[in-house]
């Protein structure tokens, strides 16, 4: 098991330091093997990002595999149990950084395109890669670039699968059907600043604020729905002050963020926000960033074909999640491709001692195989 080819190459690019924006030669490795099927090459540098495009056939459906080379700081060495751009196996487990997040997924791709191809030479429509060095950074000159090219140029995506740890306990367990719209907020409140002996001199943000943070907390933005969960509104950090205690401030900042479901647009919240902080403050600017919005694969032949791939697997039906964070789906399914996640386990990802189980990666190997059977095969 330990020699199957998905943990070969797992290891070559876990090998490859590629710290994000870095690809440290991945998408080269992955390439060239790509090249042998008959897969056209593009590769899209954008600033400091390196992408690539990679299709085999002309002809629709386009099925599509995306991805990421990029992984996060291994951070304090101590804290792993191996070096972590060593990959390491202990007890049938892979260890280093990228194991899970994604580096295995991207091996997985590739060894089950590798085989459909040889036992499918001739299949319908298009088999696609698109890979990014910037997932795991500010996301700007990654898929959502490229994306804009090929949208450009009028190239469609039918289906794609995110090789995202998706997981929970062992691979195939849950899909990510769907995510969360993400959109953040600067909040400056103004006053006026002064001395703690003189309050009638100043005006002091911080006041001014409370009440609008107790109410943007309790609001209650939405219900959700039978996908997804109510929208909910976190504030990560709030700054005012010079340090010292006896001056009243005279700015205030609040960073935001809400996690929105589909009940809920971007458009609609900055409006709500708006209008309750107007209620406290007269004085305040609100920057808005939206990271992402909302977006859901809740039927359609990509879903069907990747919950028989799982079922046929491990012999297990999927449940469909639209939990966690953002992932580049967010960039792809706004084209009108049908979207999922399908990947290891998540439990270690981002922490130290990143690791995958050799039988997960064996298995999702499977299950993207049997994917593109399902897909690829059935329109001859």
């Amino acid at each position: 098991m330990s020699n199957h080819p998905t943990l070969t190459l797992a290891r070559e690019l876990i090998a490859r330091q590629s710290v994000t924006p870095n690809d440290a030669g991945c998408q080269k490795l992955i390439g060239e093997r790509l090249a042998a099927l008959g897969f056209e090459l593009e590769t899209m540098v954008f600033e400091d990002t390196t992408n690539l495009w990679a299709r085999r056939g002309t002809a629709e459906p386009v099925f599509c595999f995306a991805g990421h080379t990029d992984v996060v700081p291994a951070g304090p060495l101590q804290a792993w149990r191996t070096p972590p751009f060593t990959p390491t196996d202990i007890d049938g487990v892979l260890y280093g950084r990228g194991a899970a997040d994604m580096k295995g997924s991207l091996a997985a791709m590739l060894v089950a395109v590798e085989a459909f191809v040889t036992n499918n030479p001739d299949h319908e429509g298009s088999i696609a890669f698109l890979i990014t060095s910037d997932e795991e950074g500010p996301f700007i000159n990654g898929t959502t670039r490229v994306i804009d090219t090929l949208e450009a140029r009028n190239e469609k995506i039918t289906w794609c699968i995110v090789g995202e740890p998706s997981s929970t306990n062992y691979c195939g367990d849950v899909i990510k059907h769907g995510r969360r719209g993400s959109l953040s907020g600067n909040l400056t409140v103004y006053g006026v600043q002064g001395h703690v002996a003189y309050p009638h001199l100043a005006e002091n943000p911080i006041h001014t604020a409370a009440p609008a943070i107790v109410a943007l907390t309790n609001e209650i933005w939405d219900h959700g729905n039978h996908a997804f969960p109510a929208t909910s509104f976190q504030i990560s950090d709030i700054q005012a002050g010079t340090g010292a205690s006896n001056v009243i401030p005279g700015e205030l900042n609040i960073q935001f963020n809400l996690r929105y479901s589909t009940e809920s647009t971007a458009e609609q919240l900055m409006e709500r926000i708006n209008a309750i902080v107007h209620r406290f403050a007269s004085k305040f600017n609100i920057e808005w960033k939206l990271n992402g919005r909302p977006f859901l694969t809740n039927s359609g032949q990509l879903l069907a074909a990747t919950i028989k791939a799982v079922e046929r697997t491990i012999a297990i039906t999927p449940k469909l999640s639209t939990a966690g964070g953002t992932s580049d789906g967010r960039f792809i399914a706004p084209t009108g491709a049908e979207v999922l996640e399908l990947g290891p386990v998540n439990s270690t990802i981002h922490k130290a001692n990143e690791c995958v189980s050799h039988s997960d990666l064996i298995h999702l190997t499977s299950m993207y195989e049997y994917t593109l059977e399902h897909l690829l095969c059935k329109l001859k």
